[in-house]
């Protein structure tokens, strides 16, 4: 056979059993193994007149196969994330993550750490990494722990010996600061829901200008929002949502503004850009974000069917949303009060009490100290109830007030002079970060 006709013959073959390699081997020959000629200009004497020679080399290839063999040396690890649910087993985590891996299968079925700190805690993040024979290398899942600013990290791995091992590590959370802006549609919560930011913000938000927006009445199709807020990470992977650092919220074409600010010796606290303390010494509201269903005014009671003064407001839940005392105190009564059912009463100075009533649960006891915002118990229907519901009381001396005036009265933590430059400064930083905001997303928005 002639030499031609060898080579052919080779090339054919290592095409039919090497194909994925023949793009590069190809390219390696034509970059570095086909020759070329090359030509210089210069602007020196004239070539007539210059000497011509000729120079020819022969060029040798590396062998082909021996390329090959070193490309088969490498393996390829793949990589792929899959939240978990709450129906998920062993099979089928590992088939949403793409591996085919019976050992491991019988492995994670058996072990305590696996089984207790994963299967069964739906959203949880699980990273896993494969090798090309989709068996599975390396798994890891991270959560908060109960220590603040801490997490855990469960490590499935497999030892050199090719087995695998289970470890539990502990990592510090890790403070981003991320940008967010809505419009109002709806409601807060479908906004931040539309703009991909924590529902947690939105709680916060609410809370922030309880005093002066009415998230539950007074907000207008259109409203916007620029928020900067931070998002503790465990490896980079988003664990929690941290604290609004600012936020500018347009209601009915009225502008607020809030930045936190903590003050060298004092409590941290909300203010508006131009230094005007936001942070009231009480909350609007003694849940998050709820529906008021009776207001502080006359109403026909359900059970007794007649027109009464309602002393108080009550605010609609499902049974166990927490409730949270509006400010700090003394617990001075937990437990039951006949028509009230579960009862809290909170003190918070010498003339102010809260009275928190018709609770499923009560989560503090008598003469604890409570700060703001501080978990008391949960919504419920005990007592003389229709329906799962909180009946919130807000008393000066013994008389009832209408908590949403109070809290619009209160005053919060002023600026002392003192501090007023380092606010100043700050206040532009985030001006800039809130512009920053509104830039994206109306960039997103032309997108």
């Amino acid at each position: 056979m002639a030499f031609g006709d060898q080579m052919r013959s080779r090339a054919a073959y290592v095409f039919a059993r090497h194909p994925r390699h023949i793009t590069t081997v190809l390219a390696a020959l034509l970059l570095g193994g086909g020759g070329g000629a090359f030509a210089v200009a210069s602007f020196g004497p004239d070539p007539a007149d210059m000497p011509v020679r000729q120079v020819v080399e022969r060029v040798e290839p590396l062998p082909i196969q021996t390329q090959i063999e070193a490309l088969e040396v490498h393996t390829l690890r793949l990589f792929r994330t899959e939240f978990l649910r709450s129906t998920d087993s062993v099979e089928s985590l590992l088939g949403r993550l793409g591996l085919h891996d019976p050992d491991a299968s019988a492995y994670l079925r058996k072990d305590a750490l696996f089984r207790t700190k994963i299967l069964g805690r739906p959203g949880r993040m699980i990273t896993a990494e494969a090798n090309d024979s989709h068996g599975l290398e390396k798994l890891i899942a991270r959560w908060p722990a109960d220590e603040d600013g801490q997490f855990r990290r469960l490590v499935v791995e497999r030892t050199p010996d090719g087995h695998l091992a289970t470890r539990v590590e502990s990592g510090l959370l890790q403070p981003s600061t991320r940008l967010g802006s809505g419009v109002i549609r709806s409601s807060l919560f479908a906004a931040v829901d539309e703009a991909n930011i924590p529902e947690e913000i939105a709680a916060q938000v609410a809370d922030i200008f309880g005093s002066r927006v009415d998230f539950h009445r007074g907000l207008r199709k259109g409203d916007w929002f620029n928020v900067v807020y931070e998002v503790l990470t465990a490896d980079g992977e988003p664990m929690r949502s941290g604290r609004v650092l600012s936020v500018e919220f347009i209601n009915d074409g009225k502008a607020h503004t809030a930045m936190w600010f903590q003050q060298p010796g004092k409590k941290g606290a909300y203010y508006a850009l131009d230094g005007t303390s936001l942070q009231s010494a009480y909350l609007a509201s003694p849940m998050e974000f709820s529906r008021v269903t009776s207001g502080f005014s006359m109403r026909f009671h359900p059970i007794l069917k007649q027109w009464r003064k309602h002393l108080g407001v009550d605010y609609g839940a499902p049974t166990g949303t927490p409730v949270r005392t509006v400010g700090d105190g003394v617990v001075e009564f937990a437990g039951w009060q006949s028509g009230f059912g579960n009862v809290v009463v909170v003190r918070h100075n010498a003339s102010d009490t809260t009275f928190y009533a018709h609770l499923s649960r009560i989560d503090v006891r008598k003469g604890a100290s409570v700060n703001q915002g501080q978990r008391v118990g949960a919504v419920g229907a005990t007592g003389w109830a229709t329906g799962p519901h909180l009946h919130f009381e807000f008393r000066v001396n013994g008389e009832h007030q209408d908590p949403l005036v109070v809290a619009r009265k209160s005053e919060g933590v002023k600026l002392s002079a003192d501090a007023r430059p380092a606010f100043q400064s700050a206040a532009l930083a985030m001006r800039l970060k809130l512009d920053a905001a509104a830039s994206v997303a109306q960039v997103a928005s032309a997108e």
